[in-house]
């Protein structure tokens, strides 16, 4: 028996023969053409494409069936980058300028440009480099007219293994032999690790050298938990993965059971129990985990997907669609947040010491109006069609808060004069993730209609310790008395001027916290959707009223 480690995508444990999915690789010449044959060079591509975005539509209309709108509009993306003017003109420029053959000026184009999100430093951009590398190969495949081989077809249980899968190439599998995929390339980011999740067959990525092509044929077990692919297992690894297989199963049965019910303690006391989202793509988890609405929507992922300011028009699309489908829940978007981890090109940030302490969040949107307002009319108008809140971040001044709402009530009078609608009773919240904004919360509290706890941010700033630093990130903890006295003092604050308390970090779905954050008067928890059903089985077998004396006497 061997066993390879990588990381785990998608709870479960799978079992199967390993089967190789072969992909047919054209070898790419650059072959210098004659000028009168650019034009036909130019005409190949052009019919390439026309066959890949049809191609796409039906992959779309099979990926609504199969894994709802929000996963499908994977292919509305991959059709929006085919028809991308600065990828087209810089195929048909190789062409024209190189003398080069469709099939180079492809594969030269996809080079550079994954190049350039290979190159960013954020690793939700990184793995766009697999999108442009996916369309590439669809273009030059449509070119050659080449299909792929199911290799499904002995009808057995199998585990699929690959250098690397696209989102096109996992939705094409024959599910109903085909019960996991291991892979050498992969990122917990990438579109086809989140078709994972919500397929929910189990994969583990990142393998490595790890996997051998002697390995085929070979049964295989998958335990996503452990990050574990098991090679021609013995005897009592299968009996203890069968265990452990019957185990989940009879879990995921359990957590079903609390959808619907509500998120309230036995004695009585409620709490709303919310998920985050990073995209419209996540909203499907979102619903199917039964949370009472998004706590937070990162909205600078909108602009990380682009090489240049996404538009109003864009802004609005998105969250209309996240506020139509969660109606009534609400959604809350976080205004944009870029800077720190989260550096996006077009904004030209300067390099900062400590970009953390530096330009961002609110600080960016206060400095270049005409972006914040960009997106405050976007996400205005979005409030329309359903229950929508606006939360800033980063907020350590009450004279932030202010100029917020004077450019957000700026926004609200143009869209009325130019007769657009919007919700006019709109909420507006503040991310509370500076020790600054804990200490003065009483005040900021009189400004807003609700907080939110970033402890992420917060931990690390009161703690004075980088949770990015391998050295010191031991001492990155959550549950240090300092945060909880924090938390407390901010939930007495909010309460005081009869607003709710949310905590939108990780902490959130650490079971372990449940009962402190119940006891100390938090209203509302936001985390991964997995979590929201063991949190509300937590929140069910809770008695605050018992237990809350000596919690917050060891405070």
């Amino acid at each position: 028996m061997k066993v390879l480690k990588g990381i785990g995508i998608s709870d479960g444990i799978a079992f199967g023969k390993l089967r190789a999915y072969r992909k047919d690789f054209f070898s790419i010449h650059s072959m210098r053409i004659f000028k009168e044959d650019s034009e036909s060079e130019i005409s190949k591509f052009k019919h390439a494409k026309e066959l890949a975005l049809k191609q796409l539509d039906v992959l779309y209309n099979h990926a609504l069936k199969d894994v709802g709108e929000e996963h499908a509009m994977i292919f509305d993306v991959h059709k929006m980058m085919i028809e991308d003017i600065d990828y087209s003109n810089s195929i048909m420029n190789i062409i024209r300028d190189e003398k080069a053959n469709a099939e180079y000026a492809i594969w030269l184009t996809s080079r550079n440009f994954e190049k350039k999100f290979e190159s960013m430093e954020s690793e939700y951009m990184q793995q766009r480099a697999a999108d442009v590398r996916d369309i590439s190969r669809r273009l030059i495949n449509c070119m050659n007219n080449y299909v792929q081989t199911d290799v499904s077809s002995e009808k057995k249980e199998i585990i699929i293994g690959c250098d690397d899968l696209s989102p096109s190439e996992l939705l094409e599998l024959n599910r109903n032999y085909v019960k996991g995929f291991i892979t050498i390339l992969g990122s917990r980011n990438s579109h086809t690790s989140i078709l994972a999740k919500s397929m929910n067959m189990p994969a583990i990525i990142s393998l490595g050298d790890q996997l051998k092509p002697d390995f085929e044929g070979c049964n295989v077990i998958i335990d996503s938990f452990a990050g574990a692919v098991y090679v021609s297992p013995d005897r009592s690894t299968i009996r203890r993965l069968k265990r452990k297989k019957e185990m989940y199963d009879k879990q995921q049965e359990l957590l079903s059971s609390f959808k619907g019910k509500d998120d309230v303690t036995l004695d009585g006391q409620k709490i709303t129990l919310c998920a985050n989202v990073s995209n419209i793509l996540d909203i499907e988890a979102v619903r199917d985990c039964d949370a009472s609405g998004i706590g937070l929507f990162r909205s600078e992922f909108i602009y990380m997907g682009k090489r240049s300011y996404p538009t109003e028009e864009e802004q609005f699309k998105i969250y209309k669609t996240a506020a139509e489908k969660m109606s009534p829940e609400h959604v809350t978007i976080r205004t944009l947040d870029v800077g720190a981890d989260k550096q996006i090109s077009y904004f030209d940030i300067p390099k900062e010491p400590n970009p953390s302490m530096g330009y961002r969040g609110i600080r960016v949107c206060l400095d270049r109006p005409n972006i914040f307002k960009t997106q405050l009319r976007a996400i205005l108008r979005a409030s329309a069609f359903g229950n929508i809140r606006i939360l800033i971040p980063m907020i350590s001044l009450l004279d932030e808060i202010i100029r917020s709402k004077n450019i957000i009530e700026e926004c609200k009078k143009e869209l009325k004069e130019e007769g657009l609608k919007y919700d006019e009773d709109i909420q507006i919240g503040i991310m509370i993730e500076t020790p600054a904004a804990v200490m003065i919360s009483d005040v900021l509290a009189k400004e807003v209609d609700f907080f939110s706890i970033g402890t992420n941010d917060l931990v690390q700033y009161s703690l004075a310790v980088d949770r990015q630093n391998d050295k010191i990130n031991f001492m990155f903890n959550p549950q240090h008395m300092a945060i909880l006295r924090m938390i407390k003092l901010v939930c007495e604050n909010a309460h005081k001027e009869g607003i709710s308390v949310g905590i939108c970090g990780e902490i959130a779905s650490d079971d372990k916290m449940t009962e402190i954050f119940l006891s100390l008067g938090v209203d509302e928890l936001s985390m991964s959707s997995p979590f929201v059903l063991g949190i509300r089985r937590k929140v069910r077998g809770v008695n605050v009223s018992a237990i809350k004396d000596e919690i917050l006497s060891k405070l």
